[in-house]
């Protein structure tokens, strides 16, 4: 493969390099043991290649983490708090008495958290501890936005029209908004991962826009200033990936297309961005070195640009100074391992290689996976992992996670629950790979957006690489159809439950591969199985009649015609591998069936149903009855704030609630007029999803 053989040469031309041609002298430090001040799918990945190199790695976790991934993979771990990441995650100085505790020489901030914060930074300085990431002067310089323009324009960068001032007072933020224009984008100076961003429409949207991103920043950045720009309506996001040495030396290593998103965060990237030609590729990651030159850049750091579909134009959008969540399609198409450069970079030691050593082949995707709804306007969700199985990582699928089966997705941090990411010698054969490797990850008991990620991977526009940021809103006819399940599928679900309660009364699993309905499962030959059942999907209720001996069945749903059927078991301990023969119709599945929820999976994804109760054991829900007359929680998460308290009269449409879920805010507002009635939980509870917030007269 490849990425491996490429990986072998620059190492073996590391190793025989001694310095860098500008002479400049820089301390060695030999990193023998690293801790990861972050959690989750990234602090595996770094320990991945620490561990390769034969260092150490020590891990640090909050209360709700102690039996994650990340901790037991490490080869040590120190609790650092509350869940709350202000009180662990965002502890710098906790983490940094851990690191000289555990004597560790360095410490690897992963991204988000700590990563860009320019005092951890300084502190790790202080203190003799090497961080592995850019200078504070780096990461103050281009993280706060608006000073980060003026030294790319100095630079001969392009930059976009827009407001990057020091007077935040809402008359002058007004004042350049309406000079700029609308629509404008109105963006945290200190944001990232689209926390803080908001897209003003009109005039009037203006104010409750920027007051909604300024708290958000205040809460996940510790700074409300805001910063204005022009919004392009149909921009691609195609940023670069730069890395650079203590001795001066730069190089790009290609772009990645990061278009598609939702909330203003990404969902799938890939690399090379497509449509670029040659000659364009050049100029964006020239732009990028000299971006990175600027600021006396050291390490792994991404350069985003906004890129004009329609002409082709390109501006300086900001600098992300830390490893990017995107950062493993790099790798593929050009056969490095990013996080072993910084270890080693931040050792002393210089780039491996020049730019004409980077070379680009293949095309490479990462889809991240999720929990939340994606036809429910993508709000986040959390829960168990009650069943995970996820495609065999080869030398063209990667499978990055921090999870396991059993695990839970914590409504205290970013609900992804993983990265997948191929490769293919092009385009076409790459998304092909995606495509059959995201119906391959299967997870039963909470919601993701896996099947909102094969139907997008399937779209005829995505396909052809139409895109750009606001694809999904322009396509959301079309990526969200009404689906209409097919009998075949309701009959598959039907046989898999009675199959799991047959196995789940003690008539024996065995190994034979056989039908559930004969005398392996305690039926009599010839005995005749009639069985009705009602199986819900969605809002939709259907009846299942099976009837038969043996592996002779007729099935039929709502009382059309019968179908012959046959079925046959494969063994697995922890799902349910199905072959039925429906009319003809020969196909394979798996079914997870847990209590009364049964999952499919087939090429097509997870299709999810439950067995209905009849109607006299159904049991109101706290949430029936309360349609408009309450305000509830759209998802799981902390009840940040409450606007209003009893006794208040509250209009249509008025902000009552702030939810706070997977570190974003979320201001619930009042369905119709009405007087406060009750506030069932105070300000800092945690709710599950459907919990009443508010309720009216």
């Amino acid at each position: 493969m490849f990425h491996k053989l490429q990986t072998a040469a620059i190492c073996s031309r590391h190793f025989a390099t001694s310095c860098s041609n500008s002479g400049k002298s820089v301390a060695r430090r030999q990193i023998s043991k690293l801790l990861i001040a972050n959690r989750g799918e990234i602090a595996c990945r770094v320990m991945r290649t620490a561990n390769r190199l034969g260092i150490r790695t020590v891990a640090v976790f909050s209360d709700a983490d102690e039996k994650s991934l990340h901790v037991k993979q490490a080869c040590e771990a120190y609790n650092i708090g509350p869940a709350a990441s202000q009180q662990s995650y965002l502890r710098g100085d906790k983490i940094l008495e851990v690191a000289k505790r555990a004597g560790c020489q360095a410490i690897h901030p992963g991204y988000g958290f700590l990563s860009e914060n320019v005092e951890f930074a300084e502190l790790c300085q202080r203190e003799g501890v090497t961080f592995i990431g850019p200078p504070a002067s780096a990461i103050r310089d281009m993280g706060i936005k608006s000073t980060s323009k003026h030294i790319m324009s100095a630079a001969g960068v392009p930059i976009i029209n827009g407001y990057h001032g020091e007077d935040q007072s809402d008359q002058r933020l007004m004042s350049e908004a309406q000079k700029i224009g609308f629509p404008l984008m109105i963006k945290a100076v200190r944001g990232g991962g689209g926390k803080g961003m908001r897209i003003a429409e009109t005039e009037s949207d203006f104010m409750p826009m920027l007051q909604s991103a300024r708290t958000e920043s205040e809460k996940a950045f510790g700074d409300s200033a805001m910063l204005l720009e022009r919004y392009v309506r149909s921009p691609r996001h195609v940023e670069v990936q730069v890395f650079a040495d203590h001795y001066g030396n730069a190089v790009y290593l290609y772009e990645r297309d990061c278009s598609v998103q939702r909330r203003h965060q990404k969902i799938i990237e890939e690399a090379p961005a497509p449509g670029l030609s040659e000659d364009l590729r050049k100029q964006l990651g020239e732009a990028a070195v000299r971006a990175a030159k600027a600021v006396n850049y050291v390490g792994a750091g991404t350069v985003e640009f906004i890129l004009d579909k329609e002409d082709l134009s390109f501006h300086f959008m900001e600098m992300n100074t830390r490893l990017q969540v995107e950062h493993p399609i790099t790798e593929m198409i050009t056969g490095t391992d990013l996080v072993e450069w910084q270890i080693k970079v931040a050792s002393g030691e210089p780039l491996p290689v020049t730019q004409k050593d980077v070379v680009k082949r293949g095309h490479a995707f990462e889809a991240r996976i999720y929990a939340e709804d994606p036809a429910g306007g993508f709000l986040p969700g959390a829960g168990p992992l009650e069943y995970l199985s996820t495609p065999e990582p080869t030398n063209t699928t990667r499978v990055e996670t921090g999870v396991r089966q059993g695990d839970e997705v914590s409504i205290h941090y970013d609900p992804m629950i993983a990265k997948l990411v191929v490769w293919g010698e092009n385009r076409a054969s790459s998304l092909q790979l995606l495509i059959e490797q995201l119906t391959n990850y299967q997870i039963a008991g909470l919601q993701t957006n896996i099947n909102f990620l094969i139907d997008l991977a399937r779209h005829d526009h995505f396909q052809s690489a139409d895109v750009h940021t606001g694809f999904i809103e322009q396509h959301m006819s079309t990526l969200f159809p009404k689906k209409i399940v097919s009998s075949t599928k309701v009959a598959q679900m039907a046989i898999a439950h009675i199959l799991n309660e047959r196995t789940q009364s003690g008539a024996g699993l065995g190994v034979k591969t056989c039908s559930p309905f004969d005398a392996e499962y305690n039926f009599r030959p010839n005995y005749n199985l009639t069985r009705s059942l009602k199986l819900k999907l969605g809002e939709t209720e259907y009846t299942v009649e099976i009837s038969g001996t043996s592996d002779n069945l007729l099935v039929r749903v709502n009382g059309a015609e019968w179908m012959q059927a046959s079925v046959r078991r494969k063994p697995y301990t922890d799902r349910f591998q199905l072959e039925t023969n429906l009319d003809g119709h020969v196909s394979t599945f798996n079914a997870v069936i847990s209590g009364k929820n049964v999952t499919l999976f087939d090429e097509n994804g997870m299709l999810g149903g439950e067995i209905a109760q009849p109607n006299f054991l159904g049991t109101e829900s706290s949430m029936g009855g309360l349609d408009a007359s309450s305000v509830t929680a759209p998802m799981p998460g902390v009840l940040d704030k409450l606007l209003v308290k009893p006794g208040d009269n509250v209009k249509a449409g008025t902000p009552v609630a702030v939810l706070i879920a997977m570190k974003m805010e979320h201001v619930l507002k009042a369905a119709k007029d009405g007087v406060v009635k009750a506030i069932p939980n105070a300000e800092g509870a945690s709710v599950r999803k459907g919990a009443v917030l508010i309720s009216f007269e």
